[in-house]
């Protein structure tokens, strides 16, 4: 696991984010650290998959889990019937470096089970999605009719500087998309965390290319709450409640899941009709899941995870 990586309580929707200083050790994530209600724990040592595994059932949620096989399998044997896999090119998961073989990839998709490609970190390498580098595995993609999940946006405060240096806000740009969607126009998007906080190019985008959506993922709760609510208002606004889906970026809090989804419920610029959307219908749509499955619906929607590190994220 990266040494950044955040292990203690976290109180989400930070009020703002801390400058750091080059001379001094500087805080890899910059949330501004204070009382609040609530605040969110880790599980017990060994008890995480078990806990959000619980979690997922009481809130009646189905997740896409992101990572390698071997870690996916581990959430699907939790939650039997409750997760969506996901893999990726990346084998690295966000962390810059290797390319799964082209043989295997397939294998997973075809023979392997494996249903959305993903987590796509291209950003944390410095790289657009439409570079000619990449762009064998978004052809399989397409030819497969898989749809696929790009890190677009939100990285962490300080992340190009304290801890990935290779991260560019830069590569988040939603429409680095363009062309990488002209060359495939069947290929089904996901352009994760919304593209935060490039929300005007993020609706052009979207208003260009009628078959990509986006999930609120870590923007639901890494930012200001007044923030988040004005970025996904924005996305409903511009008339594109049907294409923003729910998503938590887990990491290593079990409550975060609900706390994410009271977000959305509580906010009272969505109708309900809207709310349903976003928490269920629009990625059932997405994802083409089973008509009967859709009709007797999860309460809460589909949450999009990360087993990248065996911990769900998204």
């Amino acid at each position: 696991m990266d040494e950044s990586f955040p292990t203690g309580p976290m109180c989400p929707n930070t009020p703002g984010f801390i400058a750091s200083d080059p001379m001094t050790k500087e805080a890899p994530w910059g949330w501004v650290q204070e009382q609040c209600t609530p605040k969110l724990y880790p599980s017990a040592k060994g008890q995480y998959i078990k806990d959000v595994a619980a979690e997922m059932e009481r809130l009646n949620v189905t997740a896409v889990v992101f990572g390698d096989p071997k870690g996916v399998q581990k959430w699907k044997d939790a939650m039997p019937g409750g997760v969506i896999p996901g893999t990726s090119f990346t084998a690295g998961g966000m962390t810059p470096g290797g390319r799964v073989p082209m043989d295997e990839l397939r294998k997973d998709f075809t023979d392997g089970g494996f249903k959305v490609m993903g987590e796509i970190g291209l950003q944390y390498e410095g790289i657009s999605p439409s570079d000619p580098s990449v762009d064998q595995y978004f052809a399989l993609a397409e030819e497969l009719d898989v749809p696929v999940a790009i890190h677009m946006g939100t990285g962490g405060s300080g992340r190009a500087n304290v801890t990935s240096p290779k991260f560019r806000g830069s590569m988040g740009n939603p429409l680095l998309l363009e062309d990488l969607l002209a060359k495939h126009p069947k290929l089904r998007v996901q352009v994760m965390h919304a593209g935060y906080p490039m929300i005007d190019n993020m609706l052009t985008l979207l208003q260009a290319n009628s078959h990509v959506y986006v999930d609120v993922a870590g923007l639901i709760w890494s930012y200001p709450i007044l923030e988040v609510n004005r970025y996904i208002q924005r996305l409903v606004d511009a008339g594109f409640e049907d294409r923003v889906m729910f998503g938590t970026d887990q990491l290593i809090w079990p409550g975060l899941m609900a706390y994410s989804i009271s977000v959305i419920q509580n906010a009272d610029y969505l109708t309900a009709e809207q709310k349903r959307d976003i928490l269920y219908n629009n990625a059932a749509r997405f994802l083409r899941l089973d008509p009967a499955a859709a009709t007797a619906g999860a309460a809460t929607g589909v949450a999009a995870a990360d087993s990248t590190t065996n911990q769900p994220k998204k």
